[in-house]
C-alpha cells in the first residue's frame, strides 16, 4: 500500500488536473488549482526525493479528467515455465508488456507488447487479473495511479528476439525466477499468475 502522504499527494494532483480541466474560464479557480498542483508536487519531492522541476513538468503533460493509467503484462507458459523479459531500464526481470496505447484494445495491446519486447506471437486467452499498482507492494512509488492488466497469452509462433527497450528473453519455472523489476511485477504475482494457469476454472483476480 502506498504510504498516506503519497496517497494524498497524488489525490491532490488529481483535483488539480480535473480542476484546470474545467474551471479555464476563471482566472481565479485556475490560480487555486495550480497552486494545488505544487502543493502536490512539493510533498513527493519532499517525501519522494524527487527534483520538483521534474515532477512540475510531468504533471503540466497531463490535461482533462484524471483517470488511472493501464499497464497491460502478457502471461505466457510453456512446459512449466513463464515467458520473461530483460528491462534495458534495470536490468532486472518482468512480464513483457507496458503502457495501453491510444486505439488499442487490450488484447491488440498484449499482443504487440509480446511481440516487440520478446519476438513471439501469441494469441489472447484470459484476463488473470487486474491490479492496483498501490496495493500491489511495488517498488519504488509512481506518482500516478495505474491500473495492471495480466492477460493470459497462448504461444503461437515466433523465436526469441530483444528489442530496444528488452535485453533477454527466457522462459523460467517458479521455484528460479531471476531478478525481477519490481516496478513492474512482483514474485507474489509471478506465484499468483502460475496458480491461475494450474485451475484455469479460476475467475479473474482484481483488487
Amino acid at each position: 500500500m502506498d504510504p498516506q502522504w503519497l496517497r494524498w499527494a497524488k489525490e491532490l494532483q488529481a483535483i488539480a488536473q480535473i480542476g484546470l480541466a474545467y474551471s479555464s474560464t476563471s482566472h481565479f479557480d485556475v490560480e487555486r488549482y495550480t497552486r494545488i498542483r505544487e502543493i502536490a508536487v512539493e510533498i513527493m519531492s519532499l517525501w519522494g526525493e524527487v527534483e520538483k522541476g521534474t515532477l512540475l513538468e510531468l504533471f503540466q503533460q497531463e490535461k482533462g479528467y484524471a483517470t488511472p493509467k493501464v499497464d497491460i503484462r502478457g502471461v505466457v507458459f510453456r512446459d512449466d515455465q513463464v515467458l520473461l523479459v530483460r528491462e534495458v531500464a534495470d536490468g532486472c526481470w518482468t512480464l513483457p508488456g507496458g503502457w495501453a496505447d491510444v486505439n488499442e484494445s487490450p488484447s491488440e495491446s498484449v499482443v504487440r507488447e509480446v511481440r516487440e519486447e520478446s519476438g513471439y506471437e501469441t494469441q489472447p486467452v484470459k484476463l488473470l487479473a487486474v491490479y492496483d499498482r498501490s496495493k500491489q507492494g511495488h517498488v519504488p512509488a509512481f506518482p500516478f495511479h495505474v491500473y495492471k492488466l495480466f492477460i493470459l497469452c497462448e504461444l503461437i509462433a515466433g523465436e526469441a528476439a530483444t528489442s530496444f527497450e528488452t535485453s533477454g528473453v527466457g522462459f523460467f519455472t517458479e521455484e528460479e525466477l531471476p531478478e525481477l523489476s519490481l516496478s513492474r511485477v512482483t514474485p507474489e504475482q509471478i506465484r499468483r499468475l502460475f496458480e491461475h494457469w494450474r485451475h484455469p476454472e479460476w475467475t479473474t483476480d482484481f483488487d
